[in-house]
C-alpha cells in the first residue's frame, strides 16, 4: 500500500492540516509509505516525504509520476471549482483508488451548498470517487443529496489529540507569553481570520468582562483574510492593550497557549467539528462555543450573535471550578485507524457490496477497479 495526500500542510496549522497529519504520522508509523502534496499558497522546502509544488501544473506532474495506489485528497472550506476540477482529475488516473475528505461542517447548509444536486458540477465529481469521508452527518448527507451511494460514504470524525512532545515541548514566542504572564484571567480563540468566524463578538465582550475583571486578557491566534479589519477594531477599543492578534504558531506553541489559558472562546456563524475544541478539552481547558448541534459534551454553549450570552457564560465558566483533563485519546486513535481499514478495504475488494478478501502481511496492492459510471 502507498498513499498520496492531498491537501493543505502546516503551517500554517488548523482543522484539516490536524487530521492530514494524524493519518499520515500514522502510516510512516505502520511502516506504509505516505506521501504529502500541499495545496495551499504557504510553501516551504521539499522534504522525503513532502512536498509544495509551486503551481497547479507542478501539482499534475506530482500526481503523474509519483507512485501510490491510494489518493486521499482533503478539503476544508468550500468545494471550489479549480479543487473539484483536481478532484475529478485524481479520479481520472488509472489504476488508483480515490478518497475524499470534506472538513466544511457548515458548507451543507450554506447558500452555496443548498444549491448543489446531483445535476451539477460537484455531484458529478463527487460521485467519480471511491468513498467519500464527511466528519459528521451533515456532510454525509449532503453526499447523498448530490447522489453519491450510501456504500461509498462514511462518517468519520477527525479527532486527533495531540503527540505528548507537542503538548509539553512548544516554546511560546516572547510577546505571547508576556502576554499571558500579564493578563488573569486569560482568554484564547484559535481559528482563521475569516467571516464564518466571529471574532468582532470577541473583541466587544472584553469590554464587559474587563469591567468585572480589569487584568482580563484574550489572544486570537490564526490568520486570515480579515486580519487589518480586525486589527482596526482591536485599536479603536480603549483596551486594546489587553488583545492580542498574534497570527500563527507552531502547533505545539498553540497547544502551549490553550493549556495556560483559563478558556477558550469559539464564536462562529457556521462551524464544523472543530478539532481546536477538542484539543482544549483535552487540555483541561474549558470551551465555550457557538451551538452548532454537533459540539462535544462538556462545551458552554451560546446562541450566534450573542453579545449577552457570550457575557454571561464567560462569567459562569470563570466561576466554576475545571473539570481536569479529559481523557479521549483512545477514542480518537480509533477514528484515525478508521482511515487505515478504509484504505484496506480499498484495495482487498472490488465493490463497496462484496466482502473483503484477506489482507497479504505486506499490506499488498489488489488489482483496482476502473473508473466510476454516474449513479
Amino acid at each position: 500500500m502507498r498513499v498520496l495526500l492531498l491537501g493543505p500542510y502546516p503551517p500554517p496549522h488548523g482543522g484539516v492540516q490536524t487530521n492530514l497529519v494524524a493519518i499520515h504520522r500514522l502510516l510512516l508509523r505502520r511502516h506504509i509509505p505516505s506521501t504529502v502534496v500541499n495545496l495551499t499558497r504557504y510553501r516551504q522546502a521539499d522534504t522525503e516525504h513532502v512536498y509544495y509544488p509551486k503551481s497547479a501544473f507542478q501539482v499534475l506532474r506530482l500526481l503523474l509520476t509519483l507512485r501510490y495506489d491510494i489518493i486521499h485528497m482533503h478539503i476544508g472550506g468550500n468545494l471550489a471549482t479549480r479543487l473539484l476540477a483536481l478532484g475529478l482529475f485524481c479520479c481520472l488516473m488509472p489504476g488508483r483508488k480515490t478518497v475524499l475528505t470534506f472538513h466544511s461542517g457548515g458548507y451543507p447548509s450554506s447558500p452555496a451548498g443548498r444549491k448543489k444536486h446531483p445535476r451539477t458540477f460537484c455531484g458529478f465529481v463527487l460521485r467519480r470517487f471511491d468513498r467519500l469521508i464527511g466528519v459528521n452527518q451533515e456532510i454525509v448527507d449532503f453526499f447523498h443529496r448530490v447522489g453519491v451511494s450510501p456504500q461509498r460514504t462514511r462518517l468519520i470524525p477527525p479527532h486527533s489529540f495531540p503527540a505528548e512532545s507537542e503538548q509539553h515541548n512548544g516554546a511560546l514566542p516572547t510577546h505571547v507569553d508576556n502576554f499571558l504572564q500579564s493578563h488573569r484571567p486569560r482568554l484564547i480563540a484559535v481559528s482563521g481570520l475569516e467571516p464564518q468566524y466571529d471574532l468582532s463578538l470577541q473583541i466587544e465582550v472584553m469590554g464587559r468582562v474587563r469591567e468585572k475583571l480589569p487584568e482580563a486578557g484574550l489572544v486570537i491566534i490564526g490568520s486570515g483574510h480579515l486580519e487589518a479589519e480586525l486589527r482596526s477594531q482591536i485599536q479603536a477599543k480603549p483596551y486594546t492593550d489587553h488583545i492580542l492578534l498574534c497570527g500563527d504558531l507552531p502547533h505545539a506553541a498553540t497547544l502551549q497557549a490553550i493549556a495556560r489559558s483559563d478558556l477558550m472562546l469559539r464564536t462562529t456563524f457556521y462551524d464544523g467539528d472543530a478539532i481546536s475544541v477538542r484539543e482544549a478539552m483535552h487540555l483541561g481547558t474549558p470551551v465555550i462555543a457557538t451551538d452548532n448541534g454537533m459540539r462535544p459534551a462538556g462545551v458552554r454553549l451560546i446562541p450566534q450573535r450573542n453579545l449577552a450570552a457570550l457575557d454571561q457564560a464567560i462569567k459562569e465558566a470563570l466561576a466554576a471550578p475545571t473539570s481536569g483533563r479529559c481523557s479521549q485519546t483512545a477514542a480518537d486513535e480509533g477514528n484515525v485507524e478508521a482511515v487505515l481499514d478504509l484504505y484496506r478495504e480499498l484495495l482487498s475488494s472490488q465493490d463497496p457490496t462484496e466482502p473483503p478478501l484477506a489482507r497479504s502481511p505486506h499490506e499488498s496492492r489488489q488489482p483496482c477497479e476502473g473508473i466510476d459510471s454516474p449513479t
